[in-house]
């Protein structure tokens, strides 16, 4: 009996393995695990150092170390170049926080939103759904067949090129551009 209860544990754990692997995503080189929160993922993504930089100088590590859940809109170290030479020098300085940290909570929402929800949104809104960030702005959710992009308060567009990046706390979708609130 107990050899029996033993084989069915171990049939129980290979049947499970597979599903918590699929569940882990590959960002920038790195395996992004949901077991663990969004900081502990990021920090190991070779794509997004510069954002894990500006979380921290805008003091949001904890923040996003917490329960959440959150919704993180993550920009490219490609979209943090795509802003004008010097702009992400200038935001990190400490004369900048407050800039900075609305730039970034303007990439969060509440809630855990994975792909497929915020396609029913769109879908439910005749093509566009408004998302409410933690900064207190609005980013507007649109698809183009399967793709998923955003625009920002100032019209500009972002790709959602990885989604559903699931964290212990919350989601990551990786965007190609920095979004811009008002």
């Amino acid at each position: 009996m107990k050899k029996l209860i033993i084989a069915a544990f171990a049939v129980v754990a290979i049947a499970i393995a597979p599903k918590a692997n699929a569940q882990t995503k590959m960002v920038g080189g790195a395996a992004m695990y949901p077991t663990k929160n969004i900081i502990e993922n990021a920090v190991n993504s070779k794509d997004h150092k510069t954002l894990v930089a500006a979380v921290k100088a805008a003091g949001l590590v904890e923040t996003l170390e917490g329960t959440g859940p959150f919704t993180v809109f993550a920009p490219t170290d490609e979209a943090f170049n795509k802003l004008p030479a010097g702009t992400v020098d200038n935001l990190v300085k400490p004369e900048n926080k407050a800039t900075l940290t609305k730039i970034l909570t303007y990439h969060v929402v509440a809630g855990r939103l994975s792909a497929k929800d915020i396609l029913m949104q769109v879908k439910a809104g005749n093509g566009k759904a408004e998302l409410k960030t933690v900064s207190g702005g609005t980013l507007t959710a649109m698809a183009d067949g399967k793709k998923l992009y955003l625009v920002d308060e100032k019209g500009g567009k972002s790709w959602i090129t990885i989604a559903d990046v699931f964290q212990s706390n919350g989601v990551i979708h990786v965007v190609n551009t920095v979004l811009m609130p008002n």
